[in-house]
């Protein structure tokens, strides 16, 4: 018989650790939920720091974060590395917030009608210090993969045209 935690009990540092009879538990801090474990697997919300290597036996990916069309477009970072947008006409990137240092960051760049053009903010920096001509076509996609240094996001690779 396995056993199971029925109460709630305080932990190291104030977290509220509970379990119910189904095994299912939950880490609080400050009354929110930071961390659940369900026989469907580990969800954590927020940063997770691993001070040792971290095995994913799996995926681990970053889910596609729409980004909202706009004169200017803005991306959180912190909440998808991965990000579309479709535009709907000619658009700024803003420098995108919450960048972390050695993080990898892509962007899929949707032509809307077709014929949008995209200028970038400074904190872009490119090959050869010269932006990518994107697709013109309705429909096309073009794809930029970038790396952080924290502040600034390094163009890594790109493909142009892709559909």
């Amino acid at each position: 018989m396995a056993s199971t935690i029925n109460a709630s009990t305080t932990g190291v540092g104030g977290i509220v650790t509970s379990a119910d009879n189904t095994g299912n538990i939950d880490v609080q801090s400050a009354g929110t939920t930071v961390m659940s474990v369900t026989s469907a697997g580990v969800d954590v919300t927020g940063e997770l720091d691993v001070t040792t290597n971290l095995v994913v036996n799996g995926q681990g990916y970053s889910p596609t974060l729409t980004l909202t069309d706009g004169a200017t477009i803005n991306w959180d970072t912190d909440s998808g590395q991965v990000a579309t947008v479709t535009l709907g006409g000619n658009r700024t990137v803003a420098a995108p917030t919450n960048l972390e240092s050695g993080a990898f960051y892509a962007l899929e760049i949707v032509q809307g009608t077709g014929g949008q053009t995209l200028s970038w903010n400074a904190v872009f920096k490119f090959t050869s210090a010269v932006a990518p001509t994107l697709s013109t076509a309705a429909g096309a996609k073009d794809y930029i993969t970038f790396r952080s240094d924290g502040t600034n996001l390094y163009e890594q690779g790109r493909s142009i045209g892709v559909a």
